[in-house]
């Protein structure tokens, strides 16, 4: 994710950020200071009513990064970096979606997607179809849906990606 660049009432937000601490049922005990919290307006489909997250990565599950929810703390989504596996991917953000998050450079942005694990890691899938955006300056995200594109909500994961060697050795 970017850094650097922040100005005095930036740095000034950060040292008055609250710490906060919370057990999840699939990571145990996390800290994470309030800057750090992601917030979904719009929810994400399947989960309308979560609005607040934040990203954990887990050391030993390289290529995943995890959406845990902090109002529903048995709600946690695996994302990917859609490139790391398929390095032709070329989503075409829609114009609304790029108004609602005000993205205005691509620096200002990542592109994620949901991975779906069967169970004991015999299929993976990637929702390549609907990409989770997340404006890195607003720390505003929003899962959308691309427009007139082939790519699949249910695209399987090459079987020699890291990913799967992560999902395997879990």
């Amino acid at each position: 994710m970017k850094t650097g660049g922040r100005n005095v009432e930036q740095v000034m937000l950060k040292e008055q950020d609250q710490i906060n601490m919370e057990t999840f049922p699939r990571f145990g005990e996390c800290t994470y200071l309030d800057s750090e919290v992601l917030e979904f307006p719009w929810g994400l489909p399947g989960f309308a009513h979560l609005r607040r997250f934040i990203v954990l990565q887990v050391p030993d599950q390289p290529g995943f990064i995890w959406l845990q929810s902090l109002e529903d703390l048995g709600t946690a989504l695996p994302l990917t970096d859609p490139w790391a596996l398929f390095d032709d991917y070329d989503p075409h953000l829609p114009q609304y979606a790029k108004i609602a998050l005000s993205l205005e450079q691509p620096d200002d942005f990542v592109v994620l997607c949901v991975v779906v694990v069967s169970k004991e890691a015999q299929e993976m899938t990637v929702n390549l179809l609907a990409p989770v955006v997340i404006n890195l300056k607003t720390r505003i995200g929003r899962q959308v849906m691309l427009e007139s594109t082939d790519y699949s909500i249910r695209t399987p994961v090459p079987r020699t990606s890291a990913l799967d060697d992560a999902a395997i050795s879990r």
